[in-house]
């Protein structure tokens, strides 16, 4: 195979999204009950019972999730939140979105998730006056939250979950979400599954939930909607996203089996030794929202893919602390900045053709092999 042959395109993300979710649309368009109603309801049901916690409440988005999560669990102005530079923004906008200061750690060069370490070191910098540890389930690899449920204990904080990325993943056998105070789900169209635009918290807390819900909805109390006991905002998810939710939670174990196959294949099929393949330890249980690899290659290796037909995508060329919109954090993070330098994702979901897949592992070492 010759990097000058052009491929029909192969892309990074394909929503599946069929007829049982278009069923399921035009029951509640014919119902004629559009905003959160009962299908909002049983998805919050369906999704609690998934990730094996008591609750869960739907949001409009990811970032909504984040947002409402950190001020139901009292994350608010002048606390600090511990959390990583290699993540999309929203991670950070969330935090300083309750009035809180965003405090990043390093990044494992490995899992490419926060360092548990790094984040220990920089609680002791910071005399333990850390009030929340957000770690990142980036790309659907787990974070070692065994380590950070014991740094946030040793320092009295609360441990939050951005599991935007890893719909399906977990942790010594449980799933991402139960495994900190809240866990927090979007449901953009490229993750995992998908409501169009959505997102979930899912907690074991009756009180942070109960927040939850007036938070999300203007600040009303649960229980007399006519009462507004605090400001909040309208971060409601619709009958007709929950609807589309409902139906791709039924699909999403065989998304993530499909995604898991995929990435072996992928794995096993690239044999450049200038490539970084992915790792999963024994004890994770990765789902796949990114196949990324590493590479010191990596724009002629974007660039190559590209001009054969294979779609890539970089998360993220730039750290968090290096965005305008963080200029005024001075830290440096070597490991994170390193790696916007050299990550790169390749397809991986549901919908490739085994052929396809093998067609992709054997393009990377060809294009590697003429660089």
């Amino acid at each position: 195979m010759s990097s000058q042959i052009d491929l029909d395109e192969i892309s990074l993300a394909d929503p599946v999204v069929e007829d049982r979710e278009q069923r399921r649309v035009r029951s509640v368009l014919e119902s004629g009950h559009l905003a959160a109603g009962s299908e909002v309801a049983a998805f919050e049901a369906a999704f609690a019972d998934y990730c094996g916690t008591d609750h869960a409440v739907a949001t409009s988005n990811g970032t909504t999730a984040l947002h409402a999560a950190l001020a139901a669990l009292g994350i608010g102005e002048g606390d600090r939140v511990l959390t990583t530079p290699l993540s999309f923004v929203a991670t950070a906008n969330a935090i300083r979105l309750v009035g809180a200061e965003p405090v990043f750690a390093d990044v494992d060069p490995d899992s490419y998730n926060l360092d548990p370490e790094a984040a220990s070191e920089r609680v002791d910098s910071l005399d333990g006056d850390v009030d929340a540890i957000m770690p990142v389930h980036l790309y659907g690899l787990p974070a070692e939250m065994d380590r950070f449920r014991a740094l946030a204990d040793a320092c009295d904080a609360t441990l939050i979950e951005d599991a935007a990325q890893a719909h399906g993943a977990t942790y010594r056998g449980e799933p991402v979400g139960s495994l900190g105070d809240a866990g927090c789900f979007s449901f953009y169209p490229t993750k995992n599954m998908t409501t169009g635009e959505g997102g979930m918290v899912v907690t074991d807390d009756d009180a942070v939930a109960r927040r939850l819900r007036s938070f999300i909805n203007h600040g009303r109390d649960p229980e007399d909607g006519s009462v507004h006991r605090s400001v909040g905002h309208n971060f409601r998810m619709t009958d007709i996203a929950a609807a589309i939710g409902r139906a791709q939670l039924e699909r999403l174990p065989d998304f993530v089996e499909s995604r898991r196959a995929n990435a072996r294949r992928l794995s096993e099929g690239i044999d450049a030794p200038s490539i970084t393949t992915p790792t999963e330890a024994a004890y994770k249980r990765h789902s796949y929202h990114q196949y990324t690899v590493r590479s010191p290659e990596r724009d002629a290796l974007a660039s190559g893919l590209e001009r054969i037909g294979i779609d890539t995508g970089v998360y993220y060329p730039t750290p968090i602390h290096e965005q305008p919109a963080y200029d005024d954090i001075e830290s440096s993070f070597p490991v994170a900045e390193r790696l916007t330098r050299e990550v790169l994702s390749v397809p991986v979901h549901p919908s490739l053709a085994d052929e396809t897949v093998e067609t992709i592992a054997t393009a990377i070492d060809t294009v590697i092999a003429d660089e």
